[in-house]
């Protein structure tokens, strides 16, 4: 569903990503994991198109960035790491909006945002301006856009950040819900808690280098380690001695 071949982001001299090649498949949760700084969120940038890529190629589901970008973009929805949104609407009118830039008709839209509107708890504030929301509102006012038509694709980067701890349950039952029904997920996280508890596959990436990638029980199995915690350390300690 995701595929990136050799992907890179130069910035000036400095290479944030080195030769990434990923693949996801469709229905999977895959968290991608490593230290700041590591790639992850230049990663991402190029995967949604908000940063150019140095080269190489990503494609959802057999459309790539680079030859269609309008379709590319159709396939997926991203909630980034900070919640900027247009400040001066409401927050049924960001939804709104947003549903509309992806053709969501008036009896869909009105399921989701009911279900959705619930589900997250933001009923309380979500016809007030999105000036006056903290980090949290803010959050999860993007997860119900991001969610409200059903994209084939869930970009998330670091999605955790802002929420409690009500909600951040609530958004991993989300998460493994929509992909039960076939939604692919590609989530960034620094919380190997929330990367074990949720995510089929995962990947370690530091200084721009994937060092491993698989199912989270295969690569603890080949490692030799029960906790990812522990995975985690040991291969980006190693990463930094050799380098």
């Amino acid at each position: 569903m995701i595929k990136t071949e050799k992907l890179v982001k130069k910035y000036g001299s400095f290479t944030a990503v080195k030769g990434l090649d990923l693949e996801v498949k469709q229905g999977e949760i895959f968290g991608f994991l490593g230290p700041n700084g590591a790639g992850k969120t230049s990663t991402i940038k190029m995967m949604t198109g908000l940063t150019e890529i140095t080269s190489g190629s990503v494609c959802i589901d057999g459309v790539c960035l680079s030859k269609d970008p309008v379709e590319y973009k159709r396939k997926f929805s991203l909630i980034p790491d900070n919640p900027y949104m247009f400040e001066k609407l409401r927050g049924i009118e960001f939804v709104e909006f947003v549903a509309n830039l992806y053709g969501v008709d008036k009896g869909r839209f009105k399921k989701q945002y009911d279900r959705y509107v619930e589900v997250f708890g933001v009923a309380d504030f979500i016809n007030d301006f999105i000036e006056s929301y903290s980090h949290g509102m803010s959050q999860k006012l993007l997860i119900v856009a991001a969610m409200i038509h059903s994209p084939e694709v869930l970009i998330l980067d670091e999605p955790m950040v802002g929420l409690d701890p009500k909600s951040m349950r609530i958004l991993k039952n989300e998460l493994k819900s929509a992909a039960k029904e076939g939604m692919t997920v590609f989530m960034s996280t620094h919380s190997m808690e929330t990367a074990e508890e949720t995510c089929d596959t995962v990947g370690i990436i530091d200084k721009g280098e994937l060092l491993i990638a698989g199912t989270v029980q295969d690569i603890k199995n080949a490692n030799r380690t029960e906790r990812l915690e522990d995975l985690f350390f040991m291969l980006t300690d190693r990463n930094n001695v050799k380098s």
